[in-house]
């Protein structure tokens, strides 16, 4: 019995830490996925459900009421081409991209004080005011497309076909943020199916006590 035992004990020591984590868990993401490990700024971060079957929804997201404008309820299809996706895909996507797939960007498209509350493992925050040329720049909007988005330019016209395909969020269905970042990508020509839009964004990730990071 002792023998068993040890054997036991030294398979599960030899056993990455998220594969024994996960056997653990008794709230999982599905009843086949328990955790997701992606890389946030270059560091492995387990994606998991919170196990406190008593934990409650954050206070930033418990309100049920904002002014409208601009805190308007969002449409389930944001723009024609435009994928409206959920937790699952997200988690999907963010797999790939730490798997090595760099044609994938998921993007927080809140202002930084929002992002400073916590934000998705793997996302990056592009601000909807970066590519608004109401709030920017055109400098700035070039800049982000070929250095983030992998847009190429040539004499003014934007070149798409090696653009990397991008998942938006912000903080919910009332949430606006996202949408703004999409509608001024589809304006300068960015094609809709290489946009993917998470409506339930930050409300529904933590609603569903998913893992969140805050800024270093």
């Amino acid at each position: 019995m002792k023998l068993l035992t040890g054997l036991l004990s030294a398979i599960a020591l030899s056993l990455p830490p998220s594969v024994s984590l996960a056997e653990n868990l008794k709230v999982k993401i599905t009843g086949d996925l328990a955790t997701v490990t992606v890389k946030h700024n270059g560091k492995d971060v387990i994606i998991r459900r919170n196990q406190n079957q008593n934990n409650t929804v954050p206070a930033a997201y418990a309100k049920t009421s904002r002014p409208c404008p601009p805190f308007c309820i969002q449409p389930a299809q944001l723009a024609p081409g435009v994928e409206t996706i959920g937790e699952l895909e997200v988690l999907d996507y963010l797999k790939r991209m730490s798997g090595g797939d760099d044609s994938i960007l998921v993007i927080d498209s809140r202002t930084p004080d929002w992002v400073k509350r916590g934000t998705i493992p793997g996302s990056i925050n592009i601000p909807w005011t970066t590519l608004n040329v109401s709030r920017s720049d055109p400098f700035t909007v070039i800049d982000t497309l070929e250095k983030k988005f992998n847009v190429k330019t040539l004499e003014g016209l934007y070149d798409f076909s090696a653009a990397k395909t991008l998942v938006l969020f912000c903080n919910g269905m009332w949430c606006g943020q996202s949408p703004n970042n999409i509608s001024s990508l589809l304006k300068i020509g960015y094609p809709a199916d290489k946009i993917k839009w998470y409506r339930g964004g930050m409300q529904d990730w933590s609603t569903l006590g998913l893992t969140t990071v805050t800024p270093e």
